[in-house]
């Protein structure tokens, strides 16, 4: 299951890495940073009144009733695509990963950092797994509360890459023209 969902966050990663490589290439990265950034932060406080307004019900419902049929089977290759289809279901924290991985600017960067995001997630969808109901209802608020803090943590992290404020690993210079790369000789 597990894998399944890893492997999906592994092709989301090459086509986010390749959209943000494309965003790149046209000089636009420090800017699809930024605006990506300031989309997250935006859409913490505009998620409550935008939740229903989104059409993707359709694709939804398929996918539940995919998942539904695939539960019904008790075999390996079912749990794989179980993982898998659970990978494309609608989640903030995954909508937060895609749009790193588009920052990025980079194919393969994209892929490991979404490979990342679904090895991070492992432990503690494990955990879930594990624990079930005996997980208190209580302590999952607890945890469930957390998600918007980590939302807002990368949507900063995001606007500040975006300014290229010259602070390393946290907010690099990026190169002023299109398709530029900075060298040294």
């Amino acid at each position: 299951y597990n894998f399944g969902r890893i492997v999906t966050y592994a092709l989301m990663g090459a086509l986010f890495g390749s959209l943000g490589h494309g965003f790149a290439l046209a000089g636009l990265q420090r800017w699809v940073s930024l605006l990506l950034g300031a989309a997250i932060l935006i859409g913490l406080v505009a998620s409550p009144r935008l939740a229903n307004t989104i059409p993707v019900a359709r694709a939804v419902n398929w996918l539940k009733a995919s998942l539904a049929t695939l539960l019904q089977r008790r075999a390996l290759p079912a749990l794989f695509g179980i993982g898998v289809l659970n990978g494309l279901l609608p989640c903030g924290l995954v909508y937060v990963a895609c749009a790193a991985a588009t920052a990025t600017g980079d194919v393969l960067l994209g892929v490991r950092y979404m490979i990342a995001f679904g090895l991070g997630t492992l432990p503690m969808m494990l955990a879930i797994a594990l624990a079930g109901q005996k997980l208190q209802f209580a302590l999952r608020f607890k945890l469930q509360r957390l998600i918007p803090v980590s939302l807002a943590i990368v949507g900063a992290l995001l606007v500040l890459r975006g300014l290229a404020l010259d602070i390393p690993y946290l907010s690099p210079k990026l190169p002023a023209q299109p398709g530029a790369t900075s060298s040294c000789h």
